[in-house]
């Protein structure tokens, strides 16, 4: 009697039996055999630390440790050399499988080039906050006679103006000219004494200088209260003074 002849119920029924015994072990030996010797189930790779490593050295350090890598981004930093690491993903000492790509930001060659800020007409600790955010350096900072204290006149670059929206690469240094508080013009210390208290202020803002301290001072014989009796500085045949400066004041009382 053959061994695959199925006569009776009991031979049908043993026929089948084998058929799924076979059938499991084929399955089992696809997904716990087969697939993990093709795949490396189960096997892994530590990733190593890339960075600070020029990008020429990379990819013979990663083909030893069968990985790869692709470049997604990249930054310029004048503090490190071109073509260096600077992250990378996955992190050193994270699991991956065989072949996996690490994806790496570099530094760059040259420095990208932006639009230059207008940085004129506003206060220089303002422009200096503005420099910092576009990554561009604060130069010299050069006071000039001008009634505009601390204000930025003008924006220079290697002593040349450069206007608001010329193209100008990160890191560049940036001068900037600032105004002192005070006029270049001299001219004659005017005589407030004996005028009243609003004229002489009057006078001083028409002539571009600044009210200073005002000092109350007891009346003496012959003056008349709320007059000016004092000043500093003194008017004089040989007294000058420049735009923008101070003028202390002595009122009677």
């Amino acid at each position: 009697m053959s061994f695959f002849s199925a006569n009776s119920p009991a031979d049908v029924f043993k026929h089948l039996v084998i058929i799924g015994v076979a059938a499991l072990l084929l399955v089992l030996g696809f997904f716990y055999v087969y697939l993990p010797i093709t795949t490396h189930h189960g096997e892994t790779i530590t990733v190593p630390k890339v960075t600070g490593m020029k990008l020429a050295d990379l990819e013979d350090y990663l083909d030893e440790r069968n990985l790869a890598y692709f470049v997604d981004d990249s930054s310029y930093n004048p503090s490190t050399q071109p073509f260096t690491v600077l992250t990378q993903d996955p992190a050193p000492g994270e699991k991956v499988k065989e072949g996996r790509k690490i994806y790496l930001q570099v530094s760059m060659k040259n420095p990208p080039v932006i639009k230059m800020p207008k940085l004129t007409d506003g206060s220089v600790k303002n422009a200096q906050l503005i420099l910092q955010s576009y990554d561009l350096v604060v130069g010299q900072i050069q006071l000039v006679p001008d009634l505009a204290q601390n204000a930025v006149l003008k924006q220079l670059v290697n002593g040349k103006e450069i206007a608001p929206g010329a193209p100008i690469a990160k890191g560049t240094k940036v001068d900037l000219v600032v105004g002192d508080g005070q006029g270049n013009q001299e001219f004659a210390v005017p005589n407030l004494v004996n005028m009243p208290e609003d004229e002489a202020i009057t006078l001083l803002v028409g002539q571009g200088l600044q009210v200073g301290e005002k000092f109350p001072q007891p009346a003496e014989a012959g003056q008349t209260p709320g007059t000016v009796v004092r000043q500093r500085p003194a008017a004089g045949p040989d007294a000058t003074t420049r735009t923008g400066q101070l003028v202390d004041l002595w009122i009677a009382q």
